[in-house]
């Protein structure tokens, strides 16, 4: 029999950037329409955004991510900011 092993890595694992994500709440010309795009499209635009709409914004991607051991299934404010911490270089720049 073997041991499980729970390091950092299981408690985090790759997050795929490229599934679909809706970031809502956001105003976008005469209305508030949520957008739909890559997860790493949806946190480049929460980062662009001012604070006042930072905190209403509301980032649902396709399937829950896990950081630190915990499943979320949709992020605001503060949850968004630690996904943007972790947006990978080259998603930095692309889509």
């Amino acid at each position: 029999m073997s041991e499980a092993s729970w390091g950092d890595a299981a408690k985090t694992p790759t997050i795929d950037w490229r599934m679909s994500a809706s970031l809502e709440n956001v105003e976008r010309g005469d209305g508030d329409m949520a957008e739909v795009t890559s997860l790493a499209g949806a946190v480049r635009a929460w980062l662009e955004l001012d604070p006042e709409h930072r905190t209403a914004a509301l980032l649902t991607p396709e399937r829950a991510v896990q950081i630190d051991g915990v499943a979320t299934a949709s992020f605001t404010g503060e949850g968004i900011a630690v996904l943007s911490e972790r947006l990978p270089a080259r998603h930095a720049q692309q889509g």
